[in-house]
């Protein structure tokens, strides 16, 4: 995996995005950089969403595998920027999908200011649909590194997270957000997530597929003939 601290002299500011499906490995790769950080001697501060207290408690940063890391936990992309402490070099966040739109701005403010930004969460919520502020901060990043988990149905690379209730898939109008591990969440790919919705909407569904042209080249002969 490309190492963005190796091209960057002190000084220069950057954003590392890590990203994925659950049970990828994200917080273990943050923890890694940020124990990489601190073998170079940088002043490193350590922030995770307040939401996340599962494993070793709010005040860690956990990874599935075991490893874990002190973290300050916060509640708003304004307690990021007012508990960053002059002269930090190195500002790690984990779980920022579960923050407010302000943290881009935030993050952004700090690689201006020559600061490395390493930022984890998910893309995804459960539905496949993008999470909290996650597209724009994959936005602004230098670098994104999507990881994968593996499908538990199937074995195929998965990117999707599969919310259960009951053991069973959570319905599409459940709340985005739902703290939990392995007894609410499974990691699945594309073919095998499972989010089911009302009979109105897979039939209205099916009726726009059945009813447009999946040919590209069909629908431009067809705009071609109505101007003509």
């Amino acid at each position: 995996m490309r190492d963005i601290a190796l091209y960057h002299g002190d000084g220069h500011g950057w954003i590392e995005v890590i990203t994925g499906v659950m049970f990828s490995g994200k917080s273990e790769e943050l923890i890694r950089r940020v124990r990489r950080a601190l073998i170079a001697k940088r002043r490193v501060q350590v922030f995770k969403s307040a939401l996340d207290d599962r494993y070793a408690g709010v005040r860690t940063i956990s990874s599935h595998a075991g490893s874990d890391v002190e973290a300050v936990p916060v509640r708003s992309s304004r307690e990021v920027a007012e508990k960053v402490v002059p002269g930090t070099q190195v500002v790690a966040i984990d779980e920022v999908q579960f923050l407010d739109d302000g943290i881009v701005e935030v993050i952004s403010a700090l690689a201006d200011r020559g600061v490395r930004v390493i930022v984890a969460g998910i893309d995804m919520d459960f539905r496949a649909e993008a999470f909290g502020p996650m597209p724009m901060v994959l936005t602004v990043a230098e670098t994104v590194d999507k990881l994968h988990a593996i499908c538990v149905l199937c074995g195929n690379p998965a990117t999707r997270n599969q919310r259960l209730v009951n053991g069973e898939p959570a319905p599409y109008e459940g709340p985005t957000i739902q703290v939990g591990g392995h007894e609410a969440y499974e990691a699945r790919c594309r073919g095998c997530h499972d989010v089911p919705r009302d009979a109105r909407y897979q039939t209205d569904l099916l009726h726009v597929l059945e009813s447009t042209p999946s040919d590209p080249i069909v629908l431009t002969h067809e705009h071609l003939r109505k101007r003509a």
